[in-house]
């Protein structure tokens, strides 16, 4: 293209968005989607809105490591700076290749994002961003570069400026504006500075060696060493302030060969593999933990199944509460946190928001029962792909030093869902069933993420990811560490790449150490639409993975039954009120004890049915002391009978009633005999119920009726509640149809604030409605409908927001115009008394 024909280049961040299409400007609001929050009025808006600080800084965070580095090189260039400057910078006097071959997409990327704009002859970052990334003394660059000569003798009086010169060796001048420019020239100029430095001393050249890649601030006395004095005299060294000097910019550039960066990272870290396993293993391993994860947050829930502990008045559980969870259970606390928390993002537990609040399971917990055992596991591993809630964070401190609790307040992460999927895309783009390297894992996550800070606590997204990959291997989203089939199904991943030959173990065990490189095209997160769709698909896959529930038991003579698998929910129910569980594993073993066959009568079942269902669902003979057990316990169950007067026992043989009253554990009852077969207590049914049993003895309680009660064990259930939402990361990425129309009406308003007026129609000021009075108004707009012509209108509408509109009047009458709105790019009828003043376009308005 020639100079002529090449359009003009943009004077502002407004024009190059301007000269923008379509398809860049909605490439920029998804991937800043605060600039359409609310949508701009037009373009000029929306380029104000890009350079605010808090846009910027959550750009420049979103950024990989190369982008940033390119942006902090520009923030130490001229301004602006021709594409030559920058890749000098980031590519050194050697050019580095793979810099080269990675700018152009980077500064690309800074102009989609519109960070950088301007033609590559002329780069600027928007100010906002130079402000953030130039050096500073109080915000020192990660560059580690100082400022400029002309910066750093800015406050130095002009017969120092003029000795600095004659001691480099230039001639003086007559203005320090000149003796500055002649000293930068010298540094910038690679020859004559190596000849400079080519006569410092030795330990000269040390002090130097010690700032170029920064601080590059030091101390001195008031009597500088000799070494020092050489570098002050020649203005190698600049003072900043008292006892402080800096080494300028263009010396360290010299010293750096160039380099704005010690090691610019043009390429993403290899996500490297530490072990291959058959895909079969990998597989079964992961439905293993599927099936415990299942087990586990059942049992959880059946812990709490009669109500829960209590909510803490702050929000949460108590330390006690979690540790007697985490015995129950019998995994770690923070295993626990976990389980507890992901039950909760689930919507399968919840406070029950009674006056003495507790903990329980929610009716979304019953209907989730129901399911088959993949679409359980889908519904769990789906709501924690989505959830923000961070376990991991459990027992730390807040910002005000309050300790974090599980369920309670503040471990909403709003990133943590983008790294769980980041973290599981990284995996997917490994071969099938190859295992990553935890340490690459999490390096190639802070390229793409860089820190803003040093410090282990300030990497969030780090933590994240170390928690994601242990969590996804305890949901069985992996298995030895690999992805599991059904866990690429959960992304919508299409099929790994096939391992090659080397990756087939070959010794006795199924491992084998290689090195994979990862696909470099990202999986993008998955819309609920889609998400629900690749949830149903991982269900099916796991589904013939996991083992089928049984219908049977093993009795043992020693009052044990053992379970082999899992077992169908009718068995299972009435097997955990019927007896105890005392291990579990790949094979539960259940307890029958006098407490749990009395639980069993107490639902009201006789021991007629109990001696039916296990003959039904052993595989073996009920063993005799089973038998004896439930018709022992069958006995003496009722013999007592607990009503309420307060509370009173009534037993037929008045000689129980006495070696009751006898008994000095029942002190605390308040008993007293009311008649040979009665003893009347101050304590309430429940209270003498459980002394009673404590004692020994089997009572059961009846009616005011005198019939015996059935006490089921009925679970307490809160009301229906809804699973916690997710804190939002920012603003959503606008849909298309939201993008579409956000598009339209920053055209279309851009065009109404932009299009040229006819000589003496325009408003004194751009921000001002044109001014017309009625009768021209309307004449304006009755010639307009004749010749067809676009107006622009300043309109006030019934709320009093004005506004300025291109319309193309179609009809006028009875006080209203009916026209073609550009802006709304609709059909739309005004009042004609709204409307302030119209203006006609410059015929050549296009």
């Amino acid at each position: 293209m020639s100079t002529e024909d090449r359009p003009p280049a943009p004077r502002s961040l407004a024009e190059a968005l301007r000269a923008r299409g379509d398809a860049s400007l909605g490439a920029l609001l998804r991937s800043r989607p605060d600039l359409i929050t609310p949508v701009p009025t037009d373009l000029t808006q929306l380029a104000t809105r890009a350079g605010t600080r808090a846009s910027v800084v959550r750009a420049l965070e979103r950024l990989d490591r190369f982008a940033l580095q390119t942006a902090e090189a520009l923030a130490v260039a001229a301004d602006p700076a021709a594409y030559g400057e920058l890749l000098g910078l980031m590519a050194g006097d050697d050019a580095d290749p793979a810099v080269v071959a990675a700018l152009p997409h980077a500064v690309d990327g800074l102009r989609e994002q519109a960070l950088v704009w301007g033609d590559d002859d002329r780069l600027r970052l928007v100010r906002t961003a130079r402000e953030l990334l130039a050096p500073s003394p109080q915000h020192p660059s990660p560059t580690g570069l100082g400022p400029t000569v002309q910066e750093a003798t800015a406050g130095m009086s002009p017969g120092r400026i003029q000795e600095i010169v004659t001691a480099a060796g230039l001639a003086s001048t007559h203005d320090s504006v000149s003796a500055v420019t002649a000293l930068a020239g010298l540094f910038t100029d690679r020859s004559r500075m190596a000849e400079l430095l080519a006569d410092a001393p030795a330990d000269s050249l040390d002090v130097l060696e010690r700032l170029v890649w920064g601080p590059p601030y030091g101390q001195v006395t008031a009597d500088p060493a000799p070494r020092l004095r050489w570098l002050l005299d020649r203005g190698l060294l600049l003072p900043t302030a008292p006892g402080t000097v800096v080494l300028p910019r263009e010396v360290a550039l010299h010293l750096r060969r160039g380099l704005a960066h010690r090691t610019p990272e043009p390429v993403p870290p290899v996500v490297e593999t530490a072990a291959v396993h058959r895909p079969q293993v990998v597989d079964s391993a992961a439905a293993g933990q599927a099936y415990t994860a299942l087990a586990t947050v059942e049992e959880l829930l059946k812990d709490w199944d009669e109500g829960g502990p209590a909510v803490l008045r702050a929000g949460g559980l108590s330390v006690r509460d979690l540790k007697r969870t985490a015995v129950a259970l019998d995994v770690p606390e923070p295993v626990a946190a976990f389980w507890v928390e992901l039950a909760y993002a689930a919507g399968l537990i919840a406070s029950d928001g009674e006056a003495d609040e507790r903990y329980a399971a929610t009716p979304a917990y019953d209907e989730w029962l129901e399911l088959p055992a993949a679409e359980r596991w889908s519904l769990l591993v789906t709501a924690w792909l989505a959830a923000t809630r961070t376990a991991g964070l459990v027992g730390g401190r807040d910002a005000k030093d309050r300790t974090l609790s599980a369920l309670g307040p503040g471990l909403d992460r709003s990133a943590a869902p983008e790294v769980r999927h980041r973290v599981l895309a990284l995996l997917a783009g490994l071969p099938e069933g190859a295992a990553p390297a935890a340490g690459s894992v999490l390096a190639r996550l802070r390229w793409e993420r860089p820190l803003r800070g040093e410090r282990r606590e300030d990497d969030l997204r780090g933590r994240l990811a170390e928690w994601a990959l242990s969590e996804a291997e305890q949901l069985g989203v992996t298995g030895r560490g690999a992805l599991s089939a059904q866990g690429r199904a959960l992304l919508g991943a299409p099929a790994a790449p096939a391992p090659g030959p080397e990756a087939e173990p070959s010794g006795p065990g199924d491992k084998l150490p290689v090195h994979h490189h990862h696909r470099t095209t990202p999986l993008a997160p998955l819309s609920p639409a889609e998400q629900a769709v690749a949830s149903a698909a991982a269900a099916r896959l796991l589904a013939p993975l996991l083992p089928e529930p049984l219908d049977h038991v093993l009795l043992q003579a020693d009052l044990t039954a053992v379970a082999p698998g899992p077992l169908r929910r009718p068995l299972a129910d009435m097997l955990g009120v019927l007896a105890d569980v005392e291990s579990k594993g790949g094979a539960t073993v259940y307890r029958f004890t006098p407490g749990s066959v009395r639980r069993a009568l107490d639902a009201g079942r006789a021991a007629s049915d109990l001696h039916a269902f296990l003959a039904a669902h052993s595989r073996t003979p009920v063993p005799q002391p089973l038998a004896y057990l439930i018709d022992d316990v069958a006995r003496r169950h009722g013999h007592l009978r607990v009503g309420a007067a307060s509370a009173y026992v009534r037993c037929d043989d008045d000689a129980v009633l006495s070696e009751i009253l006898a008994d000095k554990r029942a002190a605390g009852l308040g008993l007293r005999r009311l008649a040979p077969t009665v003893l009347a207590a101050q304590a309430d049914p429940a209270g003498l119920l459980e002394g009673l049993r404590a004692m020994g003895f089997a009572p059961a309680a009846e009616s005011a009726e005198g019939d015996v009660l059935i006490t089921r064990a009925l679970a307490h259930r809160t009301p229906p509640r809804t699973a916690p939402e997710p804190v939002p990361d920012g603003p959503p990425v606008p849909d298309d149809t939201l993008l579409s129309a956000a598009l339209r009406a920053i055209r279309a308003g851009d065009l109404a604030s932009t299009t040229p007026r006819k000589p003496g129609t325009a408003p004194a000021a751009n921000d001002e409605l044109p001014r017309t009075g009625a009768a021209e108004t309307l004449a304006t707009m009755q010639a307009a409908v004749l010749t067809g012509e676009a107006l622009w209108i300043g309109y006030v509408n019934a709320e009093g927001a004005a506004s300025q509109r291109v319309i193309a009047p179609i009809r006028v009458e009875g006080g209203f115009v009916t026209a073609y709105d550009h802006t709304a790019d609709e059909v739309r009828t005004y009042p004609l008394h709204r409307i302030t003043g119209v203006a006609e376009l410059a015929d050549d308005a296009g």
